[in-house]
């Protein structure tokens, strides 16, 4: 089991630390929904120090990643982020990541923690052009502030002008003293915020400053449970629940991040798919009756029928309802589709609706 640089430090906090993707991680502090509501309505500190970054470098640096990656990486310009993934060859995701453009010649790759080692072959497989790679993620720490209140928070730690730094773009510079802090306006929640990558040797120091500047606006410490249901109100997939080896960006609702424009990992199928249609989609629903959707409920038509698998369920603390997302068969996909989830001997009623749930 692998630490994070403030692993101390979450338990002295009293967090409850549980195996997750080969690290000892906080799962929750106070509380689901008491994290929760307060990431929505003011600012909470993540410690997400398990993802994998990535270091790419060299003038072949960007035809690696155009061919490995499903969006188009060559529309960045330096300080530019984008989400994307690695289409696998059998139609599939390897994961999802970010791709950070440093500069011309510079990029970073953010991916998820229980895929460090499979992103590393995987791309390590297509680096046929003497790329220069460095992995770096078992050196580096990533703090997320998000909500509301994260500009108020931050700003006075540091002289890189946040409030002026737009959605899917970052900075380096000085932050609480230290030079050379990355910081995006990116993060996985749906409230705002930001993101910071240190070295781990700096993680105390910044976890603190924040803390201590983020006490007039009672900023919380927020575990992986919580990052889980603020994700969920967004509809934004989660590795592993929502997409996988096994499910096409297409059917996932990731057209938008699949970009046709050049070549890549099974391209020509993908398209092929495109144009010919996909016959399941990731949907959005809202439960209808009493209880709870889980991953890997089957969902069902009015007679009992198998039409697809929940992959991601919970009670939304924003929206005091029961939520969650799912592969169905295509004819069931249209918003206001009555649809049924099977729990236990019961079929509860809910209907399709279009992500995000939460609207803020």
């Amino acid at each position: 089991m692998k630490e994070v640089a403030l692993s101390a430090k979450h338990i002295s906090l009293g967090a409850k630390m549980v195996p997750f993707a080969g690290y000892n991680m906080p799962v929750q502090y106070t509380g689901i929904n008491d994290e929760h509501v307060a990431v929505r309505n003011s600012v909470g500190v993540f410690d997400v120090s398990h993802m994998g970054e990535f270091i790419l470098k060299g003038e072949n640096a960007l035809d690696l990643i155009q061919r490995v990656t499903s969006n188009d990486a060559s529309k960045l310009v330096d300080g530019g982020v984008q989400y994307s993934c690695f289409p696998n060859e059998d139609g599939g995701i390897v994961d999802d990541l970010l791709v950070y453009r440093i500069d011309e010649l510079t990029y970073m790759l953010v991916v998820n923690a229980s895929n460090i080692d499979k992103d590393w072959a995987w791309v390590q497989k297509y680096n046929t052009k003497n790329v220069e790679m460095h992995n770096i993620s078992d050196k580096t720490s990533l703090l997320a502030v998000q909500g509301p209140k994260a500009i108020e928070v931050l700003k006075g730690l540091t002289e890189m002008n946040l409030e002026e730094m737009k959605y899917y773009t970052f900075e380096k510079g000085t932050f609480c003293g230290i030079d050379n802090i990355l910081i995006s306006a990116t993060g996985y929640t749906g409230a705002g915020g930001f993101e910071i990558y240190c070295e781990n040797e700096h993680a105390d120091k910044i976890w603190d400053a924040i803390s201590e500047a983020g006490a007039e606006h009672a900023i919380q410490p927020i575990g992986l449970a919580a990052r889980d249901t603020l994700r969920l109100e967004m509809g934004f997939c989660l590795y592993g629940n929502d997409i996988n080896d096994t499910t096409s960006p297409l059917e996932a609702g990731l057209g938008w991040i699949t970009k046709f424009t050049k070549e890549f990992t099974n391209s020509a199928n993908l398209l092929k798919q495109k144009e010919e249609g996909v016959t399941k989609k990731l949907v959005g629903f809202e439960l209808i009756d009493k209880g709870i959707p889980r991953h890997d409920y089957e969902i069902v038509d009015a007679s009992g029928n198998n039409i697809g698998i929940v992959t991601s369920g919970t009670m939304a603390p924003s929206l005091k309802r029961a939520i969650g997302m799912g592969y169905i068969n295509k004819g069931f996909s249209k918003i206001d589709t009555e649809i049924y989830i099977a729990v236990r001997n019961k079929q509860l009623k809910a209907k399709v609706v279009r992500p995000p749930f939460y609207k803020g």
